[in-house]
């Protein structure tokens, strides 16, 4: 399968939880604003117009540190993008919506058996401070501001 781009414009509070891909590998490219990426035991800084690779198999996850963040996401190979869709519906306007349910706000149970069946499986809170010792043990709701 090709590799498949998604675009994503998030805000602080939206980031999906730590999880771990076993079928693809991710590249997130910065369009806007800024980010904190845990990879295993490493952290790296985001800012517009940089790129972070994150390998399948190495859990990973972000904070949003800016008040708005689009990304530009390649899976390779394609086929996760359509757990998102299936979660999604159509933008009525350019800009996040405010107070709308996100899956990460979202019943967590569905989220986590809707993206089982791509290959992704979320982290329980024992395998983040192990996996991703780096991974803020609480994450302030105002971390983009």
């Amino acid at each position: 399968m090709e590799p498949s781009p998604y675009l994503r414009t998030l805000v602080p509070g939206t980031e999906p939880p730590p999880h771990v891909h076993s079928r693809e590998d991710e590249l997130f490219y910065v369009l806007e604003g800024e980010l904190d990426v845990y990879v295993g035991e490493e952290v790296f800084n985001g800012k517009t117009g940089e790129c972070i690779f994150l390998p399948r198999f190495k859990p990973h996850a972000f904070i949003i540190r800016s008040p708005r963040l689009r990304l530009l996401i390649l899976f390779a190979p394609a086929g996760v993008e359509e757990a998102f869709r299936s979660m999604s519906s159509p933008a009525q306007y350019l800009n996040p919506p405010k107070g709308a349910l996100t899956y990460s706000a979202a019943d967590l149970e569905q989220t986590t058996q809707r993206f089982s069946t791509s290959g992704v499986r979320m982290l329980a809170p024992d395998e983040v401070a192990h996996q991703l010792p780096l991974y803020p043990k609480s994450v302030p709701a105002n971390a983009g501001h």
